[in-house]
C-alpha cells in the first residue's frame, strides 16, 4: 500500500461508519471519503449550527444518513448491525469547552457513555476491522508547560469537556485490551488540536467569531489574546485519521493506541496573532480588542508532540498556519458570494492531497 498518504484504492467501496458526520470535521471527512469512493453510513444528531457545512455542501447526497443519538445504545447497535461497517471513525461528541460548564451531565453522557456505546456496537457487529476513536489534545493533564505532550502522558482535564475526553481515552484503552486485541481488531485514539477551516459556524470558536465580525465590518473581540493554541487546517488531522485507519485495517495491532496530530511548531500562535493575520488577509483595517469580563477557565498553552505520527505513520503537516488562514478566507468569501462551495471543498481536498511536503 502507498504509505505516507491517503490511498484511493484502499478506500474504494470500503464500508465506513462515520459518527458525527453532520459536524464541521465530520462533513469535511464525509466529503473526502465520498471522493475516494467509500460506501458511507453517517450516524449523528442533526447539524448543530445554522448555517452548517453539512447542509451547504449537500453532504448527505449518496450516503446512508442516520439521525441517531449515541447516548441510546439500542438505536446505535441496530444501525451498526444493519450496515455492517468494516471501518469506524468515531467523531460524535459534545465538542465545546464552554458549553461543558453549562451542560456537564450531557457532556459526560455523550463523550464517555457515547464512546462506550460505539465501541460495544462495533464489537457486536462482527464486521468491524478498524476503529479510530477521535478525542482531543485536551485529554492530557495540562501542566501549562512549554513542551509538547506525548501519547504516553497522563490523561486528565480540569473542565468537564477535557475531562470527559480523558475518560473516553481510558474507555478506549480498556476496550482495546479487554476485547479488540484478542479479536485482531485495530483500535486507535486520535488526538488533534484546534482545527480550523471553511464552513465552521460553531459558537465560541475563535475563527467563526472573527469571520462573523469581519463580515459585519465590526471590531474583532477576542477572549484570551495571549493564549497559544496549536492551530491546524481541518484536512491535516483528517488525513491522519484516514492513514491510521488504513494501517489498522492492514496491520491491526501495531497501530493501536494513542496518536497525536498537530501542526509543526510554527502553527502554535497566540489568539491575537491569528485574529490580526486573518483580518489582514480579509483586507480589513480592523482593530482587535480584548473582551472584558470573566470567562471560564481555558488552558493558556497546550502543544502536542507529533513525532510518533511522523516516524511511524509517515504523516506530516502540509499546510502552514498562514496557508490555512488563506484557505479559510478564500472559502468564506466564496460562500458570501454564493459561489460553488461544494466544488471549492473538493478543490481544497485535492490540492491538500497532491501536496507532498510542508512549505
Amino acid at each position: 500500500m502507498g504509505h505516507n498518504q491517503v490511498c484511493p484504492n484502499f478506500w474504494a467501496s470500503k464500508k465506513v461508519m462515520i459518527t458525527g458526520h453532520t459536524g464541521f470535521k465530520g462533513s469535511w471527512l464525509t466529503l473526502w471519503l465520498k471522493l475516494l469512493g467509500a460506501d458511507i453510513c453517517g450516524l449523528s444528531l442533526e447539524a448543530a449550527t445554522l448555517p452548517s457545512l453539512f447542509d451547504q455542501v449537500n453532504v448527505r447526497d449518496g450516503i446512508r444518513h442516520e439521525i441517531q443519538d449515541i447516548r441510546d445504545f439500542e438505536g446505535v447497535a441496530n444501525i451498526f448491525n444493519s450496515f455492517q461497517p468494516e471501518i469506524v471513525i468515531h467523531m460524535a461528541a459534545q465538542p465545546l469547552v464552554r458549553l461543558s460548564y453549562e451542560k456537564p451531565i450531557e457532556t459526560y453522557a455523550t463523550n464517555v457513555m457515547g464512546t462506550v456505546h460505539i465501541l460495544e456496537a462495533s464489537r457486536r457487529a462482527n464486521s468491524v476491522k478498524a476503529i479510530v476513536n477521535v478525542t482531543t489534545d485536551k485529554c492530557y493533564e495540562n501542566r501549562e508547560w512549554i513542551w509538547g505532550y506525548r501519547e504516553n502522558e497522563p490523561m486528565g482535564g480540569r473542565d468537564p469537556y477535557s475531562s470527559s475526553k480523558g475518560c473516553a481515552e481510558l474507555v478506549s484503552s480498556a476496550y482495546g485490551r479487554s476485547f479488540f486485541e484478542n479479536d485482531g481488531i485495530g483500535l486507535a485514539s486520535a488526538r488533534a488540536g484546534n482545527v480550523i477551516g471553511g464552513g465552521d459556524w460553531a459558537k465560541d470558536r475563535l475563527i467563526p467569531d472573527l469571520l462573523n465580525d469581519l463580515e459585519k465590518g465590526s471590531i474583532l473581540e477576542i477572549r484570551n489574546p495571549n493564549a497559544i493554541r496549536p492551530w491546524q487546517h481541518v484536512l491535516e488531522p483528517l488525513s491522519g485519521y484516514l492513514m491510521l485507519a488504513q494501517e489498522l485495517y492492514e496491520r491491526k495491532s501495531d497501530f493501536s493506541g494513542g496518536w497525536n496530530f498537530g501542526p509543526n511548531d510554527d502553527g502554535a500562535q497566540t489568539v491575537e496573532w491569528v485574529a490580526k493575520t486573518l483580518a489582514s488577509k480579509w483586507g480589513a483595517e480592523s482593530s482587535v480588542v480584548s473582551q472584558s469580563g470573566n470567562h471560564p477557565h481555558e488552558a493558556n498553552f497546550l502543544k502536542l508532540d507529533i513525532s510518533k505520527a511522523q516516524q511511524q505513520l509517515g504523516w506530516q503537516p502540509r499546510w502552514s498556519l498562514d496557508v490555512a488562514l488563506d484557505k479559510i478566507v478564500t472559502w468564506h468569501k466564496a460562500w458570501i458570494s454564493k459561489n460553488d462551495i461544494q466544488g471549492l471543498c473538493t478543490q481544497q481536498i485535492q490540492e491538500y492531497n497532491s501536496k507532498k511536503v510542508y512549505p
